[in-house]
């Protein structure tokens, strides 16, 4: 029997096995087997070769726009930056990942614009598995959704899913650490619903014999295989609606009630005509708070303050961050930096590089003769 025919029973008898507490242990260890093989299976499938989608990453953040053929990825992609992008009124126009970059307050966006997703890209359907592979390096998903068919936002999460792409979720918090007696340990708080059997079961599909586990928050079964597995990726993402120029009023209420069913605020989510070029500036707007950059103006000594090219960083990003950016002798020789603005205590406060910064920070870095 071959992996796919294997993969395939497994679901099936995952599908057909009902869940309690008698057979939670026994569908965490089929869950991990057929993660395990799936995984196999994509390196055997990886290893054959074949075009790839491989974009080198350039700018201050990467966006991935992902949508279904004929959405009007182009289109839009054209409209926000200066790539050139062929666009057509039939399916499959964009055969080969097309990068543009978004200027907006300073920042360089890189924006790919990747070829249509289908049903069934993660199998390798329409060269699925390539492109998704290029969505994983990306800082932001943005799904784009035709006004006419919102329920395609249920199969191009499944097909992220599929891949190993996790989407507006955190890396589940717990620890594996490997002993060399004593079997398996497990410590978990009082809140898991997980039987510690089901736990020992998922870490022994994984080839673990010693180890101490610490749980220390609820997850499921697949979360407890994400985080043994150790390959997923952990990404934002925000929706966008195009073609709403061509919405007749009186049709708006059921494409907010689809919306609602599949857990998606309407009030969150961005109305666009990528043709019209309507509701581009919010679009700008959002992908700037969804990235979570900040601008630093850098004070260069005999220069002065530069407030026309800042230092484009991320939410949380510290003064050793912005000198790993921009690197040579500032990472080497760093003193210490004197920062004004948002996270300073007052003005030319002297800080060292674990000092996190804020938007539209004055920051000059002192360095070592």
């Amino acid at each position: 029997m071959g992996l796919e025919e294997e993969i395939e029973d497994l679901r099936e008898e995952i599908a057909e096995t009902p869940y309690n507490k008698s057979t939670e242990a026994h569908i965490g260890r089929l869950k991990a087997k057929l993660a395990e093989k799936k995984e196999k299976l994509e390196n055997q499938s990886s290893a054959g070769g074949g075009h790839g989608y491989a974009v080198e990453k350039h700018g201050d953040a990467t966006v991935a726009l992902v949508g279904f053929p004929s959405v009007g990825k182009s289109t839009l992609i054209n409209a926000l930056t200066n790539a050139d992008s062929e666009v057509g009124s039939y399916e499959f126009t964009t055969l080969d990942v097309n990068p543009g970059m978004l200027k907006y307050r300073g920042a360089n966006i890189q924006i790919l614009d990747v070829p249509g997703l289908i049903e069934g890209a993660a199998g390798g359907r329409g060269g699925g598995k390539e492109v998704l592979s290029v969505v994983r390096t990306a800082d932001l998903v943005v799904f784009m959704l035709s006004v006419f068919e919102i329920e395609q936002y249920d199969r191009l999460r499944e097909e992220l899913y599929a891949t190993n792409i996790r989407l507006d979720t955190e890396p589940p918090n717990i620890n594996i650490r490997k002993t060399h007696k004593d079997g398996i340990g497990v410590t978990m708080s009082d809140d898991v619903s997980l039987d510690e059997g089901t736990v020992k079961q998922v870490l022994r599909e994984y080839g673990y014999v010693n180890a101490k586990v610490t749980i220390p928050h609820d997850l499921t079964i697949d979360e407890l295989i994400d985080a043994v597995m150790d390959n997923r990726e952990y990404l934002p993402s925000m929706v966008t609606v195009n073609k709403a120029d061509l919405i007749d009023k009186s049709y708006l209420p059921t494409v907010k009630e689809e919306l609602r069913e599949r857990d998606l605020d309407p009030d969150d989510v961005l109305f666009i005509s990528a043709e019209k070029e309507l509701g581009l500036d919010g679009l700008k707007e959002r992908l700037w708070e969804e990235l979570g950059l900040i601008r630093i103006y850098m004070d260069k000594p005999g220069r002065g303050v530069d407030y026309e090219e800042p230092l484009v960083l991320f939410e949380g990003d510290t003064v050793g961050d912005a000198c790993s950016k921009i690197g040579g002798e500032f990472d080497e020789r760093f003193k210490f930096a004197r920062v004004s603005g948002p996270s300073a205590k007052h003005d030319d406060q002297q800080v060292g590089k674990g000092h996190e910064l804020a938007d539209e920070d004055v920051l000059r870095i002192v360095a070592r003769k």
